[in-house]
C-alpha cells in the first residue's frame, strides 16, 4: 500500500472501457426493463440500489457515481427507493453481472427519517411530493438482504455517506448502543468508503477482469472482512500510539533552524569529539530504519469492548480520525468476533482534471421521466446551483463531512464551472438566470490547500483552522474572486448567490474576497454559523471564537454601507451539544436578545456515527485530547426535558417557551430576567390564544399592543433584521 502522492495513484480516466462502452451514452439511466431494450441492452453489467429518487444531477450521488461507471464501459441500472418487503423489486432488471452497488442515498437513512427529538419525518425531501416512508431504516442493510435473496451469489458492494460512517463500530443514537460495522450485519463483500470514484473505477475494472471480489483487498478507501493478519504486516496496539496533546500548532518538522542554543541539531561529524580512555571499548549504537507504515496495521480495540466501555469507544474514535490523513494514515483492524474488520487508509484525493472528469459528464440535469410533474424538495433546491469543491478541513466534532469527504480540498477547474453554469442557462427548466450556489461543504476554501506537499503529508492535526489558522495553510481567496467575477459575466447570468455554509474565520483573512462576496451575491440575507458563545462549548466544536465573528460582522457591514445596500446576517446555531451547560445556553440566549436576533431556525445536536461529538456524548470525555478514566468530563444534555430547555433558550421569543423558560430561570437563581421590561429576557406573563393575557400569578395584563391571536403573537417572533445592532 502506497502512502500518498498523487503521482502514484493510476488516473481515473486513464482506464480501457469495458467493451460495453460501444452502447454509448443514456439520455437516462435504465430504470426498467422497458428502458433496457431501447437501450439495446440484454441486462446490466452493474445496478446501483438507493433510498432516493432518480435525479441525474452529479449533486445526487447514485447519477455521479452511474455515470461514471457508464463512461468506463459499464452498462449501470438504476433500482430507486424500491419496496423492500420482499425480494421482487430487486429483480426489476434483473441480474446484474458484475455486482449490485447499494447506498442509502445522499443522507444517512436514520437521519433522513428520524428528527434530533428521534421522531419520525412527515417528510423526505429526496422523495417525489416529498413523500414520507419511502426508505427503510438502516436502508443499506435492508437493501443487501434483498439483493441477496434475489441472486445470493452476486457480490454486494456498499458505499455512501451511510455505510461510510459506519465501517467500524459506532454509537448508534437510535438504538442508544454502539453497533458493529456495517459491513458486518449487511454481509456486504466489500464497503468503499469516502468520496470513491478511484476505488470504484478500480474495483469494477478488476471484477470485469474476473477477479474475485474476495480477493481483491490492496484498493486504497475500501474495507473488508477477514480472518487473520496476513504475513508480512506489523501491527500496533492503538493503546500505545495515543499521546496526550492538544490540538495547538504543530513545528514544522521540515524547518530545522539551526541556533546557539541548539547544538543537539548540530551533525555527529560536527560535533566535538571525546577523547575515551585507554583501554576503553565504545559502544556503537544501532539505529533502527524508519518503520514502513505502508506495511504497519494499528489494532483498534475489539468490538466487545468498545461495545461496554464507553472510554475505550472514545479512544478508537479519536485514533480513527487521527489517521484519517492520506498522507500518512495506516491500515486499520477491529476484531468482530472471530473476523477482522480491516480497513485500508483513505483514498488518495482526485486531481482537478480528474474532479473535472467526474462533473463533466453529460447529465440530463433533471429528475427521471417517470416522475412526471412531482415536485422533489432536494432536487428544487440545488437545480441552479453549481458543485465548485469537495472536502473541509475544518474537522468541527459534529459534522460528518471531514470523516466522509476528508481534510484535503479537491477542486475543478474554472473552465469546468463555467461551463456548467452554461449548461445550467441552457438546459434546465424554469432558469430567471439566477445561480443559487457556487460552493460545495463549504462556500471559501476552493483552491485553499497547505503550502507544502510535505507538511501537508505528515500532518496529523484534527483541523487546520482550530484553534487558530495554520500558518502552513495558504488562505489566498484570488482563484475564488476571479471564478465569481468571470461567472456573473456570462451571457444570460443575471445574479449568483453563495448559499454554501461561509467560513468566516478564514474569510477575513481576505477582506477582498469579503468585499467581493458582500457586495455582489449576497442576497439580502447570508447564513453563516457561529453555533454557540460560549468559549467552552466552542473548544469541543473546535469551532472559533466569537472575536471572528465579530470581525466578519464588521466587515460585512462596511462593505454593504459602501454598496449602498441593507443586509444582514442570519447566524446559526447549536442547541444541546456535548460540553454545553444551561448557563452556557441561558449566555447564548441573551447574546441573541442583546443584539436582537430572533431565530426560527434552531438544530438540536444529533449524534451522528463516527462524528467526535458523538464519542463525546457516548462516552462523557473529550476525545481531542488522550482519553482515560481520569479524564475530564464533559458535560452531556442527554436528558429530553433539557434538551428542550436548550432548544427554548435559543428561542427565547416563542411565547409556546416561556413556561419552561421562567421555570428554569427560577431554579438556577435568575428570576430577575423575567420581567416585562427590554431587559428582562422572557415576560412574566403569558398570552392567551384570544383577548388579554394571563400573569404567571393568574392576573390578567393587557398589553398596549396585542396580537389578535397566538399565532399572530408566534409570527411576530421570527427572525428580525431590520437596524441590527452591531455585536462589538
Amino acid at each position: 500500500m502506497e502512502i500518498y502522492t498523487n503521482n502514484l495513484a493510476k488516473p481515473i480516466h486513464s482506464y480501457r472501457p469495458y467493451w460495453a462502452k460501444r452502447f454509448g451514452a443514456a439520455n437516462m439511466l435504465p430504470m426498467t426493463r422497458a428502458e433496457m431494450d431501447v437501450l439495446g441492452w440484454d441486462s446490466c453489467d452493474i445496478i446501483l440500489v438507493t433510498g432516493d429518487a432518480y435525479i441525474d444531477h452529479p449533486s445526487f450521488g447514485m447519477a455521479l457515481v452511474g455515470r461514471l461507471l457508464e463512461a468506463q464501459g459499464f452498462r449501470v441500472g438504476i433500482i430507486s427507493q424500491p419496496d423492500w418487503q420482499n425480494a421482487s423489486a430487486f429483480k426489476a432488471l434483473g441480474k446484474p453481472n458484475l455486482y449490485f452497488g447499494i447506498t442509502a442515498g445522499n443522507m444517512d437513512s436514520m437521519v433522513n427519517r428520524y428528527t434530533a427529538d428521534k421522531k419520525i419525518r412527515s417528510d423526505d425531501a429526496y422523495t417525489p411530493d416529498a413523500a414520507p416512508n419511502k426508505r427503510p431504516d438502516r436502508a443499506v442493510l435492508v437493501y443487501s438482504q434483498r439483493c441477496k435473496e434475489a441472486y445470493l451469489q452476486t457480490p454486494i458492494v456498499i458505499g455512501s455517506i451511510e455505510a461510510s460512517l459506519r465501517r467500524i463500530a459506532h454509537y448508534d443514537y437510535w438504538s442508544d448502543k454502539v453497533r458493529r460495522s456495517i459491513l458486518v450485519d449487511s454481509k456486504a463483500d466489500i464497503l468503499l468508503y469516502g468520496n470513491a470514484e478511484r476505488a470504484l473505477v478500480e474495483l469494477s475494472h478488476r471484477i470485469a477482469k474476473g477477479e474475485k471480489v474476495s480477493d481483491i483487498q490492496d484498493i486504497r478507501g475500501t474495507a473488508f472482512l477477514r480472518k487473520q493478519i496476513p504475513p508480512g504486516w506489523d501491527e500496533i496496539e492503538s493503546t500505545k500510539l495515543d499521546r496526550p496533546g492538544t490540538v495547538d500548532k504543530p513545528i514544522d518538522p521540515y524547518e530545522m533552524k539551526m541556533g546557539k542554543a541548539d547544538a543537539s541539531c548540530a551533525t555527529e561529524d560536527s560535533k566535538p569529539q571525546i577523547e575515551l580512555p585507554v583501554g576503553t571499548n565504545p559502544i556503537q549504537i544501532i539505529r533502527k530504519p524508519k518503520a514502513d507504515r505502508s506495511m504497519q496495521v494499528v489494532r483498534l480495540p475489539d468490538y466487545e469492548e468498545v461495545s461496554k466501555d464507553p472510554i475505550l469507544y472514545a479512544h478508537a474514535s479519536r485514533v480513527l480520525h487521527l489517521e484519517a490523513n492520506p498522507g500518512n494514515a495506516r491500515a486499520l483492524v477491529q476484531k468482530h468476533g472471530d473476523r477482522e474488520v480491516w480497513l485500508n487508509p483513505p483514498p488518495i484525493p482526485l486531481t482537478t482534471k480528474e474532479m473535472d472528469y467526474v462533473y463533466d459528464m453529460p447529465y440530463a440535469r433533471k429528475p427521471h421521466p417517470v416522475y412526471k410533474n412531482a415536485k422533489i424538495p432536494a432536487w428544487e433546491m440545488i437545480r441552479f446551483s453549481v458543485n465548485i469543491m469537495r472536502g473541509c478541513f475544518g474537522g468541527c466534532t459534529f459534522c460528518s463531512i471531514t470523516e466522509h469527504e476528508g481534510r484535503i480540498i479537491q477542486s475543478r477547474s474554472e473552465a469546468s464551472i463555467l461551463k456548467e453554469v452554461e449548461e445550467i442557462r441552457d438546459k434546465v427548466d424554469g432558469f430567471t438566470g439566477i445561480i443559487s450556489d457556487l460552493g460545495g461543504p463549504t462556500a471559501n476554501m476552493y483552491r485553499i490547500a497547505c503550502k507544502s506537499e510535505k507538511i501537508e503529508q505528515s500532518c496529523r492535526k484534527l483541523s487546520c483552522v482550530y484553534p487558530g489558522i495554520c500558518e502552513n495553510l495558504n488562505t489566498d481567496h484570488s482563484a475564488l474572486i476571479q471564478l465569481y467575477r468571470k461567472a456573473r459575466a456570462i451571457k444570460g447570468v443575471k445574479k449568483i448567490l453563495i448559499g454554501s455554509g461561509l467560513r468566516y474565520d478564514l474569510a477575513v483573512k481576505s477582506p477582498e474576497y469579503v468585499k467581493e462576496l458582500v457586495q455582489h451575491h449576497v442576497g439580502g440575507y447570508l447564513k453563516i454559523a457561529p453555533e454557540h458563545s460560549e468559549e467552552n462549548v466552542l473548544s469541543k466544536m473546535m469551532k472559533p471564537g466569537m472575536g471572528a465573528y465579530d470581525e466578519f460582522k464588521a466587515m460585512f457591514e462596511k462593505f454593504s454601507a459602501e454598496a449602498g445596500k441593507k443586509q444582514y446576517l442570519i447566524p446559526y446555531f447549536i442547541a444541546a451539544h456535548p460540553g454545553t451547560t444551561d448557563n452556557d445556553m441561558l449566555n447564548l440566549a441573551l447574546w441573541l436578545k442583546k443584539y436582537e436576533f430572533r431565530l426560527d431556525q434552531v438544530q438540536n445536536f444529533t449524534p451522528t456515527p463516527m462524528a467526535m461529538a458523538t464519542a463525546m456524548y457516548h462516552s462523557g470525555k473529550n476525545p481531542l485530547r488522550k482519553v482515560t478514566t481520569d479524564s475530564d468530563d464533559v458535560p452531556i444534555p442527554k436528558n429530553g426535558n433539557q434538551r428542550k430547555l436548550h432548544k427554548a433558550f435559543i428561542r427565547y421569543h416563542d411565547p409556546a417557551n416561556w413556561p419552561m423558560l421562567r421555570e428554569a430561570l427560577k431554579k438556577m437563581g435568575r428570576a430577575d430576567l423575567i420581567g416585562n421590561s427590554k431587559k428582562h429576557l422572557v415576560p412574566a406573563f403569558q398570552p392567551a390564544v384570544m383577548g388579554a393575557v394571563r400573569q404567571s400569578d393568574g392576573s390578567t395584563f393587557k398589553p398596549k399592543v396585542l396580537p389578535k391571536s397566538f399565532n399572530q403573537m408566534k409570527n411576530a417572533a421570527r427572525p428580525v433584521f431590520s437596524k441590527p445592532k452591531k455585536a462589538h
